[in-house]
Parts: C-alpha cells; sequence; structure tokens
C-alpha cells in the first residue's frame, strides 16, 4: 500500500480545540461514548425545567380562567414571552463567540430567570402573571446560544445528535416531573390562590439548585474572536445557515405557543387538572424520543429529520381541525411530543453542523429570527381563536406544508455547504 493511499487522520478544527474534556472512545465498537459533561449540563436543564414547567402546566388556563384576562391577551403575552426569548439570543451568542466564553453567560441567564420566578411570590394578578411570563423568558433567551455551543464543544461529531437528543430527554424529564409535582399538589391542596402560591413557591427551589449546580461546573471556552464586530460577525456566518433560516422563519409563523393546545383540550373536556397530566404526557414522550431522533439524526442524516419534524407539526395542526374526544387530544399531546423532541433538540445540532466556528452566533441568530416571528404567529392564533380555533389549526397546517416546501429546494445548497 502507498503512502497516498493510507488514510489521513482529520487535525483538529480551529473550533474544536483538543480539551480535556473532549469525549472518550469506546475502543470496543469505536464510537465515541457520551461525555458526562453532556450530563450534568443536562441535570442544570432538568432542574430549570422541573421547576419551569411545574409553573407553565397550569399558566395558560389560570391566566385565563383564575386571573381572568383573555385568549387574546394570552396570545399577546405569549407572543411576547417567546420575544423576549429570543430578543437577546443574537447578543449573547455574539458576546460568548467574541470572549470564547461559554458558562459566564450560561449562568447569568440561569440566575435571570430564578430571580423572575420570586414575582409569582409576590403576585397573582393579570399583571404580575404576564411581567413574570415575558421577564423569565429573557433569561432563557441569554443563556440558551452559549450552552448550546458549549454542549456542540463537548459533543463528537459522530454522535452530536444523539448529545443533543440526550441532552433534550434530561431537559424534558424535569418537565415530566414538573407537571406532575403540580398535579400533585393541587390535588391535595384544591385549586386555591393558597394551593397555587405553594405551587409557586415549591418550583421556586430547583431554580435556585440549577444555578448552583452550574457554578460548580469547569467551563470549556470555544475560539475568540476578540477584534469582531457584531455586523462582522454576522456576515461571517455561512451561507448555509443563513439559507436554513428561510423554511426556519416560514415554519415559526405557523408555531403558535402550546398553551392554545392546552385551551384546545380543555374545550373537548378535560378539567384545568387534568390539562397538567396532558403535559406531562407530551413531555415524556419527548424525554424517551429525544435520544432515539437524535440517534436516527446521526445515523441518516439531520436534514431528513428537520423535514420530518415540520411534516408532523402540519399533521398535528391538520388533526386538531377534526378533534373533538378525549382520545383524540391524548394521542396528539403524544405526537406532539415527538415533534418537539425533533425541532427542539435537531435543529440545534444541524446549525452546529452548518456553522462549526461561529456555533453560538448561528445559535443565537436562529432564536432571534424565529423568536420575532413567534410574537405574530401566537398574535394571529389568539384572533383566529376569537373566530373558530380551526382557523389557527389551518393557518398552521399550511406554513408548515410550506417550509417543507422551502427546506427541500434548498437541499443542493446544503448538500455542498
Amino acid at each position: 500500500m502507498t503512502q497516498a493511499s493510507l488514510p489521513r487522520k482529520r487535525p483538529p478544527s480551529p473550533s474544536e480545540p483538543i480539551h480535556p474534556l473532549q469525549p472518550p472512545v469506546d475502543n470496543a465498537g469505536g464510537r465515541p461514548k457520551l461525555n458526562p459533561e453532556v450530563l450534568k449540563l443536562g441535570f442544570v436543564s432538568f432542574l430549570t425545567d422541573l421547576s419551569t414547567e411545574a409553573i407553565f402546566s397550569v399558566f395558560a388556563v389560570f391566566f385565563t380562567t383564575v386571573a381572568g384576562a383573555s385568549s387574546a391577551l394570552l396570545g399577546l403575552i405569549e407572543g411576547l414571552a417567546d420575544f423576549s426569548a429570543s430578543s437577546l439570543n443574537y447578543l449573547a451568542g455574539w458576546l460568548s463567540d467574541r470572549s470564547g466564553r461559554r458558562k459566564v453567560f450560561a449562568l447569568a441567564g440561569y440566575g435571570f430567570s430564578t430571580l423572575a420566578k420570586t414575582i409569582l411570590l409576590v403576585s397573582s394578578t393579570v399583571v404580575g402573571l404576564s411581567a413574570f411570563r415575558v421577564i423569565e423568558r429573557l433569561g432563557k433567551g441569554f443563556r440558551g446560544p452559549p450552552r448550546d455551543a458549549w454542549l456542540s464543544s463537548l459533543a463528537d461529531p459522530a454522535t452530536r445528535g444523539y448529545s443533543f437528543g440526550v441532552h433534550k430527554a434530561l431537559d424534558k424529564a424535569g418537565a415530566v416531573f414538573g407537571p406532575l409535582l403540580a398535579y400533585a399538589l393541587l390535588r391535595s391542596l384544591g385549586e386555591s390562590a393558597r394551593a397555587y402560591r405553594t405551587l409557586f413557591w415549591v418550583a421556586f427551589l430547583p431554580a435556585v439548585a440549577s444555578v448552583v449546580v452550574l457554578a460548580m461546573m469547569k467551563d470549556q471556552p470555544g475560539t475568540p474572536h476578540a477584534r469582531e464586530s457584531v455586523s462582522a460577525n454576522c456576515k461571517a456566518l455561512s451561507a448555509g445557515f443563513k439559507g436554513f433560516l428561510v423554511p426556519a422563519g416560514v415554519f415559526a409563523l405557523g408555531y403558535y405557543s402550546l398553551g392554545f393546545l392546552l385551551l384546545k383540550a380543555h374545550a373537548v373536556g378535560f378539567s384545568l387538572t387534568d390539562t397538567v397530566l396532558l403535559y406531562a404526557l407530551f413531555n415524556a414522550v419527548c424525554v424517551v424520543t429525544a435520544p432515539l431522533v437524535g440517534r436516527l439524526g446521526d445515523t441518516v442524516g439531520r436534514r431528513r429529520i428537520v423535514i420530518l419534524g415540520y411534516g408532523l407539526y402540519a399533521f398535528i395542526n391538520l388533526a386538531l381541525i377534526w378533534a373533538n374526544q378525549s382520545w383524540q387530544i391524548i394521542a396528539l399531546f403524544a405526537v406532539y411530543g415527538v415533534f418537539f423532541a425533533i425541532d427542539e433538540s435537531q435543529s440545534k445540532a444541524f446549525i452546529a453542523d452548518l456553522e462549526p466556528d461561529r456555533r453560538a452566533t448561528a445559535v443565537g441568530a436562529y432564536n432571534f429570527v424565529t423568536g420575532v416571528l413567534y410574537l405574530p404567529a401566537s398574535l394571529v392564533a389568539g384572533a383566529l381563536w376569537t373566530v373558530d380555533p380551526r382557523w389557527a389549526f389551518a393557518m398552521a397546517t399550511a406554513l408548515a406544508l410550506v417550509a417543507i416546501g422551502l427546506f427541500v429546494s434548498m437541499r443542493p445548497a446544503l448538500r455542498h455547504q
């Protein structure tokens, strides 16, 4: 065998520096093992979601039926919450890539979300609930890009989808136990103001614990771009990633808040307490399927997984137009869990594939663009809901199908990328 025919070992990329935290290789199977630091980041997300989702599982119905807000106001607040979650994304990603630091920005985001929950400890009015929902999402927006860039640097490229899937599974495990916690408290204490105040206090504790755990973790810095301005950083993003923003943006226009799905369940006949169990079911399915779709994406390619996610969303909304029985709602909540596992984990892994050098910036730009579009999406869904809920589901179905067409038309460009 000549030297020219020998396989060459790929040198490490500047964006993926050699580090002691790089995942160990399973010599028996030749496949890298899951990095333990991925599990630690997942545990932080577990504690945060345990806190947040215990509250969110009752928020939509509590906001409209107990606090007395309208569905249109719910649409406005949910849209503003999604917008606030994305408003700081690009800034956080740029700051993280500019400095190369991940932990300090992730820690600031988790800490801010925890502080926002103190609003619920002193107020249960429409104004207080609205302020909490919007302000708490600001912390989510600031922590997301640096954390996802941190996670992608910990994961071996061959198992990146699986790593993101495992992280999302741990994240949504908290969203399973959070609603169950809310259900247990409301069942034992009754649906009273005192019961909700107790729930808010209990949910505050794991949020504090998540900040403590993250503070004890060791950072894994990226490559700094100290002299790069915001505009220069944006222009340096790859053409493939910028092209992906087109179908992602169209899809975001039809991606209304999950709160409307909970309202649909309530309209079919589920009680406030029962909607908490539906929310737990959705999250449980997400926990089980997130690692599986991650493995599938590593095997068949993440482009196919992204299309599958868009297709599932179109199917769910089409079915919701005619769903009027309890078993249909239960089934659709389960399918929604599969869709959410794909959308929340594999889109980030796909972005990491497209943009290896400025991952925090790319994730931030993606979250910002889609988050800005979530605001009109929820506003329009809220307005259509007041006329006929079926129009909101029809709009989401149509936009998801358009997004699939746009994404498929991009395949040659993505293949080149």
